[in-house]
């Protein structure tokens, strides 16, 4: 991403200098997630360095291990890469949306659309959203865990929704996306607001009986992230058609 979108070219070199440190080690990685993130970065890098061939068959490699996975365990009631949904569950769908952007694989977009609904039946089930909590997470043919849900859920579900407005330009990803982030700013289970505008922080988690009053960087990262994304569609929305989110868009600028 600082290669993409570097402000100045000082900081891309330096994005350039930590990929290339990194790239030996990416075919050799075997989880869905680590292999997600990379997925994710290689297509940034790859917008700004179209030309390495190199890194665009690695991509597709590492592709092919989150789409043999889906099929793997995908069935008529069960639309995902693995038996359970765990943590940072979105990031898998995110990634697939990047990659397939790079090569327009139809494939890949189905998958990546198809894994989006399913993620999104499941959260989506109540007038807020609800990620999958951490406490025992949700096993296929199990029960789905509410609490603790925690902001890196969040924060991949507005990424990944962005993205699919993004190559889609269906508004409907605009308002999930902006749905997903007021869980933030308290339409979640216990109406209560887990980002502080005193602290401009960010609570570590929902829990049963509140907030988990701990604001780690991992939150706050998340937190910030989330808000910069939706400010930016936003933006960019209104800029290209006058559109309006129905929801309290003023609720971006405090």
């Amino acid at each position: 991403y600082l290669v993409d979108k570097s402000p100045q070219e000082s900081f891309g070199k330096l994005g350039e200098e930590l990929f290339r440190r990194a790239e030996p080690h990416f075919r050799g990685l075997q989880y869905l997630r680590g292999i997600s993130n990379t997925i994710i970065g290689i297509s940034h890098y790859l917008r700004r360095h179209p030309a390495e061939k190199h890194l665009t068959e690695t991509l597709n490699d590492l592709t092919k291990k989150m789409t043999d996975a889906f099929r793997k365990t995908d069935d008529s009631e069960w639309h995902w890469f693995e038996d359970f949904l765990t943590y940072d569950n979105a990031i898998q769908p995110l990634a697939l949306l990047h990659s397939a952007s790079i090569t327009s694989n139809k494939e890949v977009f189905e998958i990546a659309f198809t894994s989006l609904k399913f993620l999104e039946e499941l959260t989506f089930k109540s007038n807020y959203w609800n990620p999958v909590g951490n406490e025992n997470w949700y096993f296929r043919d199990g029960k789905m865990s509410f609490y603790d849900q925690q902001a890196i859920e969040t924060m991949a579900m507005v990424l990944m929704y962005g993205k699919a407005y993004e190559v889609t330009e269906d508004s409907q990803y605009l308002e999930k996306m902006f749905s997903v982030y007021q869980w933030f700013l308290g339409e979640n289970s216990l109406s209560i607001p887990l980002y502080d505008p005193e602290t401009k922080g960010c609570s570590d988690g929902l829990q049963r009986m509140g907030i988990n009053k701990n604001q780690g960087a991992e939150s706050v990262l998340a937190y910030l992230i989330s808000h910069l994304t939706v400010l930016q569609n936003f933006k960019t929305k209104t800029a290209s058609s006058n559109g309006e989110f129905t929801s309290n868009d003023s609720l971006l600028f405090k």
